[in-house]
């Protein structure tokens, strides 16, 4: 990711100065506590966790939330964290550099809610369902990444070489409206969707050339 405009004026602080991720790092120490937590407190993770009568009856609005914060095992928050740590140390910066720490870390909780609401529209009255996880508001953070850095290198697990981030872009947004379609399963496909979705419109309603320069960077690949 470069570090200057278009027209050759700076524009942040360089995203690979990692060291200035305050509020990525916090965000991870947070939810790392908060999901431990409640990996041990099973009336803590029904409190936190998204269950839409909660909401649409008992007005807990803070739910929508509250369950990023949430994981459902080790494994499901390890791969979220670690995808938030790479990516949101370097988009962090950036974004910093035109709305401040503070408005990078309303980007993230707005992209929780965001993410989230065609879901809870769609569930508010089963008192069945239930959904929790950061996934909403890293897909978020990631897309946004790659709309800032389309040739930058994505490595997947089991995968041995790098993909190039709108590759693995594409792919991952067509796998994720396929399997929603589908339905089924355990993974709130509708969540990484939106998210990604909401992570990149609110990239370029906070700088407008964000998509005219991921198209000419697309057509440069050395540029």
């Amino acid at each position: 990711m470069r570090d200057r405009r278009g027209d050759g004026r700076p524009v942040a602080r360089s995203p690979e100065r990692a060291v200035e991720a305050i509020v990525t790092w916090s965000l991870i120490g947070v939810t790392v506590l908060v999901s431990w937590m409640a990996f041990n407190n099973r009336a803590l993770l029904e409190r936190l966790i998204l269950w839409p009568p909660a909401i649409a009856r008992h007005r807990q609005y803070d739910r929508l939330v509250t369950h990023g914060f949430i994981h459902a095992d080790g494994m499901h928050l390890l791969f979220n964290m670690v995808t938030l740590y790479f990516f949101g140390r370097q988009l962090e910066p950036f974004f910093a550099g035109y709305i401040g720490s503070l408005g990078y870390l309303v980007f993230y909780l707005s992209a929780i809610v965001i993410a989230i609401m065609p879901t809870y529209l769609r569930h508010q009255r089963d008192a069945h369902y239930r959904s929790l996880g950061a996934s909403g508001a890293v897909s978020a953070v990631l897309f946004a990444f790659i709309l800032l850095a389309p040739w930058s290198k994505i490595y997947v697990f089991l995968i041995p070489i790098g993909i190039p981030a709108f590759v693995f872009g594409g792919l991952y947004l067509g796998y994720t409206i396929w399997m929603d379609r589908r339905g089924g399963g355990n993974i709130n496909h509708s969540a990484h969707l939106w998210g990604a979705v909401y992570g990149m419109l609110f990239t370029v309603m906070m700088e407008p050339r964000a998509a005219t320069t991921f198209m000419a960077r697309l057509m440069d690949p050395a540029g």
